[in-house]
């Protein structure tokens, strides 16, 4: 029996049961929140499978860092040292977090992935239309280890499968904790990491996570991430919305305006449309011009 069969064999029972579900239906979009899960352990999900997984990505698809980072970094952080492999294998002793990117690049990820988001696809399409980009994260963090303060494009839902972790969320699209300039910088190809202050963390709201609990990440939403005192292994199920494109394709049309020393108003948060800028934004985007 390969690794595939057993995943399906295992996940005959559903991960989100009804009350996650209900639970998710009356919260997605725009509402950070937790669900408990009841993903089975799988040869998939082992250090070992995982750092096969990691030296089989291409190298675009792996990212796996220091762990011992403050909440705020400038830029991408250092390197640890180690390979991929040496990383995951050794994750206890690595002081290091990794994350291996678009797991579905490989075939018996990929099945695990659309079982997992097939579950709630009737939830998510009922509010924000079809899902787009469907892509898988696993991340795999020492002891202790941060993930800095930043933000994602995607909807994401975070399963935290082996030790614990708290994710401190932020309002999405609250200028407070990610100006309208750092978004517009993203959008057209900036980094994701985000400027933090101390002062900030009195907007957060602390979803710790044990084996077997998920959280709901919405769209741009900032956050950081500490991990807690063993080694962690958790899994980000994401997709993109059509409103999630237009989020993005207006923040990008600001980004032009703003070049010509306007002050544009900030695209609203679902159910506003963004259609206008995001429509002018693909415009100019086939007429060559940069936006």
């Amino acid at each position: 029996m390969n690794a595939q069969t057993k995943f399906l064999a295992e996940a005959a029972a559903p991960t989100f049961d009804g009350e996650a579900r209900a639970k998710f239906a009356s919260s997605y979009p725009e509402d950070p929140h937790k669900l408990h899960h009841a993903l089975a352990q799988s040869e998939l999900l082992t250090l070992e499978a995982l750092a096969s997984l990691g030296e089989a990505l291409p190298e675009t698809s792996v990212e796996y860092n220091r762990g011992d980072l403050p909440i705020g970094i400038d830029g991408k952080p250092g390197a640890s040292g180690l390979t991929i492999g040496e990383t995951i294998r050794g994750v206890e002793n690595a002081n290091s977090w990794a994350v291996l990117k678009n797991i579905e690049q490989q075939p018996d990820y990929a099945a695990l992935l659309a079982s997992l988001l097939d579950e709630i696809r009737p939830e998510i399409e009922a509010k924000t239309g079809p899902m787009l980009m469907t892509q898988g994260f696993i991340f795999v963090s020492s002891p202790n280890a941060v993930t800095p303060y930043h933000f994602d494009p995607e909807h994401n839902i975070l399963l935290q499968l082996v030790g614990s972790k708290v994710m401190t969320q932020f309002p999405a699209g609250h200028n407070r904790y990610a100006p309208d300039t750092l978004h517009e910088s993203y959008h057209t190809g900036g980094a994701r990491e985000l400027v933090w202050n101390d002062d900030l963390l009195r907007g957060g709201h602390e979803f710790a996570l044990e084996s077997g609990e998920a959280v709901y990440v919405p769209v741009m939403a900032p956050h950081f991430v500490r991990n807690g005192p063993t080694p962690s292994i958790s899994l980000s199920i994401t997709w993109r919305s059509e409103w999630s494109y237009a989020e993005a394709d207006a923040r990008a049309f600001n980004a032009a305006l703003r070049r010509f020393g306007l002050t544009p108003k900030a695209p609203g948060r679902w159910p506003t449309s963004n259609r206008g800028k995001a429509y002018a934004t693909r415009i100019l985007r086939r007429l060559g011009y940069r936006a």
